[in-house]
């Protein structure tokens, strides 16, 4: 804020239930329809999409390294469920990602966005 500027009751931040869910995916199409299908099925209210990161990790006994497209979903902690359910149900892997990070603080008007993008 530029100096002399005050915080109005609309500018503040406050705790929430929103969170954002991480997958990856082994390809852009994989990646774009998982996120397609989250946003149209309002499980998400948007859903990022990084191209091409590389992970590195164990499977079957062994280290191994991939290049993925990471999947940024922002929803509400009572859609969770529903969007580990569609994740699992949408994605090649036989064990896909799916983490929640609580979402503790934003902008007021970015979380009624979400909040209203998603239906529980």
């Amino acid at each position: 804020m530029a100096d002399g500027q005050r915080l109005t009751a609309n500018d503040r931040f406050y705790m929430t239930d929103k969170i954002l869910v991480l997958t990856a995916a082994g390809s852009e199409r994989d990646a774009g329809n998982i996120a397609h299908t989250l946003v149209q099925l309002r499980l998400a209210a948007c859903v990022n999409i990084l191209p091409q990161v590389a992970s590195v990790y164990r499977w079957e006994g062994r280290v191994d390294r991939a290049e993925e497209w990471l999947l940024l979903i922002k929803t509400t902690r009572a859609s969770f469920e529903a969007v580990r359910d569609a994740i699992k149900e949408l994605h090649s892997y036989e064990v896909p990602e799916c983490i929640a990070i609580p979402i503790e603080l934003g902008s007021s008007e970015y979380l009624k966005w979400i909040a209203d993008s998603v239906v529980a």
